[in-house]
């Protein structure tokens, strides 16, 4: 099968299973495995921040920043398809007691003014307004990268009301293959910041949470009160740092490919898709159901996806009318041309 379904799919590399098979290990929970300091070190060094701590999951991480950042009874100000948002589960709320303001944009991109407009004052009668979460790259919205002159707009009324900024940063090194900035820059400015290992990058566990020292050291002991205290884990962090080391100088080829994808799918009629928006390597389309063959009472998107199965090839509906592709290393030029025969067929 060729699988577009995500960038979590990948299986880990033979480089990263011989480092996980040489590991060098110790029990985490007491801070005595090697491995994971020095994949820690490596990402704080990447992000230019003094301190990293290393988390099962992307999830984890997100809710680690918001729980440290907020108050029982606080909102979050986020875009509306924001991934925290849509697909943590409610995490923020039944973990931490906060609940979310989501801002619809236009793009994906929040405007100044609007997050601006969704601070609440500071009085005894409305929810106090505590952090503020972003999203680079953003998953909902194709991928789409935001440089840092953006960033700091954002920052600068952050800042203006008090509140502490949290980067969703799951695809940071995609969003830096794509702007041309590093992921320093990408994310200077942010309080906390949470990216992945296990996505783009290939890891087949874990993702890393970045900020000041003091904050890292309490994230450590919510990580443990999450369930998130592991023990001689240097055999994952071990593939971690080949993530770091192999994977990210080859993501423009994800994004080549994604483009590809996007400019061969928007040839056809059915397909709603503008490939000047696909910048990273994830594109979201609308269909337009009439033009989408099978059964009326079955969405678009399930049509669609059911028959690209049928000829051996996996994506994930979003909605009714929304299909979301994601390549990585294990989609090459090959698998692209196969998945446009595929659609082609689907749609014919």
């Amino acid at each position: 099968m060729i699988d577009l379904r995500s960038d979590t799919v990948t299986r880990p590399t033979a480089a990263m299973r011989r480092a996980m098979a040489a590991a060098e290990v110790g029990d985490d929970v007491y801070g005595e495995d090697p491995t994971v300091r020095l994949l820690e070190e490596t990402a704080a060094a990447r992000l230019e921040r003094p301190a990293a701590l290393f988390v099962p999951t992307g999830t984890m991480g997100n809710q680690i920043a918001v729980h440290l950042q907020t108050i029982r009874g606080s909102e979050v100000i986020i875009e509306a398809r924001g991934h925290i948002f849509n697909f943590e589960l409610g995490a923020m709320a039944a973990l931490s007691g906060a609940l979310p303001r989501p801002v619809p944009t236009e793009d994906g991109f929040l405007d100044p003014a609007q997050v601006e407009a969704a601070v609440h004052p500071q009085a005894s009668y409305v929810t106090p307004t505590r952090l503020l979460c972003l999203e680079n790259t953003h998953n909902l919205w194709s991928g789409l990268p935001m440089g840092s002159a953006h960033t700091r707009t954002l920052l600068d009324v952050a800042r203006r009301h008090g509140l502490r900024v949290h980067l969703d940063g799951a695809r940071i090194f995609n969003a830096a293959a794509a702007t041309g900035e590093s992921p320093a820059e990408l994310a200077r400015g942010c309080d906390t910041v949470m990216f992945c290992l296990s996505k783009a990058l290939a890891a087949p566990v874990g993702s890393m949470l970045v900020g000041e020292t003091d904050l890292i050291a309490e994230a450590r002991r919510v990580r443990k009160m999450l369930g998130g205290g592991m023990r001689q884990v240097g055999v994952l962090a071990a593939a971690g740092l080949v993530a770091l080391r192999d994977m990210v100088p080859r993501l423009a080829e994800d994004h080549d490919r994604a483009q590809r994808l996007a400019v061969g799918l928007a040839t056809l009629p059915a397909v709603e898709l503008d490939p000047t928006r696909v910048r990273s390597n994830i594109l979201v389309f609308r269909l337009r159901p009439e033009l989408v063959p099978g059964p009326a009472d079955v969405p678009a998107a399930e049509r669609f996806v059911g028959g690209l199965r049928t000829h051996g090839v996996l994506c994930g509906a979003f909605s009714a009318t929304e299909v979301r592709m994601v390549t990585h290393y294990e989609i090459g030029d090959a698998e692209v041309t196969a998945a446009l025969a595929a659609a082609r067929a689907v749609l014919a």
